[in-house]
């Protein structure tokens, strides 16, 4: 088989049942072979070493915020880049082997962004139950399904997706289970870095910025950047650096394309004034939503005053 016609892999947080996965299928081309990693590093990892095309990892909750796990990651290792977000519906249930009932229930399995949409829930139905932390919402799942003494795995059901309970032959004790019904988590496809793409006009930029930490005002400095040139923020999310207390770096996304003059005037303002900044990628925004350009920010009014500027120096305009 040539590589032209090598079929691609993807990596995603597994094992198969997942949110994760429902996400890769909404983005990821006919025939590609899936790669389920036991964590977020792992299957950001297999894309750094070459061993995936691409990885699906979620990145955002509407709940819980950001997800810690892929935004430090990002900035960790070799540099790899967002190209594509999507979103999906959360939807949960409590589920076990055959014939467990919910007073049999005394501890439970999930991810933790999982538990965390699903504690109030369980606080009203289950108030003694103990929380157990998995890598993801079908890990658990997928081990009380194989597991020949159920009783040694220290938990007695699982949260997780229909598909998954279904998947591994559970049964649902309980649906419904999450306190939001409106729950969204938001997944990015990641690949190695190339050549940015065109914009369409309604894109989104993410970035990582680390502030000086010795200075007053860092923060109003890195936020000027952007409202200076009529960039929108639309999450911005602080991040221990991680070697001492007080040292920050925010996870930022930005209304725009790095191709845009007004986006990439508040890159060059970020760099001269930020320790570190990195570059995560610009994509298609999920909801197709036009950015607003300001006025007097567009690519137009950019190289108008450029060429103003040329003049003066040219002496054709004082």
């Amino acid at each position: 088989m040539t590589a032209s016609t090598t079929p691609q892999r993807w990596s995603f947080l597994g094992p198969s049942g997942t949110f994760t996965e429902m996400a890769l299928r909404q983005v990821a081309p006919l025939g590609v072979e899936l790669d389920p990693c036991q964590d977020v590093p792992t299957a950001l990892d297999r894309v750094r070493e070459r061993l995936s095309d691409a990885a699906v990892v979620p990145i955002e909750n509407s709940i819980e915020g950001g997800v810690n796990a892929t935004l430090d990651n990002l900035v960790s290792g070799a540099p790899l880049t967002i190209a594509a977000e999507v979103a999906v519906p959360i939807t949960f249930v409590l589920a076990g082997r055959e014939g467990t009932r919910l007073e049999d229930v005394s501890a439970i399995s999930t991810h933790p962004h999982a538990w965390a949409q699903c504690r109030g829930w369980v606080h009203r139905n289950l108030p003694d139950a103990v929380y157990v932390a998995a890598t993801s919402t079908s890990a658990p799942a997928k081990a009380l399904a194989g597991s020949e003494e159920p009783g040694s795995l220290g938990f007695e059901a699982v949260l997780c997706n229909p598909l998954a309970a279904e998947q591994y032959g559970l049964t649902v004790i309980a649906g419904g289970v999450a306190d939001n019904a409106g729950a969204v988590t938001r997944f990015v496809k990641v690949s190695r870095p190339g050549r940015v793409g065109e914009p369409t006009g309604a894109d989104k930029t993410t970035l990582q910025v680390q502030l000086a930490h010795d200075r007053s005002g860092a923060l109003l400095g890195m936020l000027e950047q952007f409202s200076a040139r009529g960039v929108n923020l639309s999450r911005i999310e602080s991040r221990p650096v991680g070697d001492s207390l007080g040292r920050y770096r925010f996870s930022i996304d930005v209304e725009g394309h790095v191709r845009e003059e007004r986006v990439q005037a508040a890159l060059i303002g970020l760099h001269r004034t930020c320790p570190q900044v990195r570059f995560l990628g610009s994509y298609p925004r999920l909801d197709a939503r036009p950015v607003i350009v300001p006025a007097g920010t567009s690519d137009k009014d950019f190289v108008v005053a450029r060429a103003w500027v040329q003049d003066v120096l040219e002496g054709r305009s004082l």
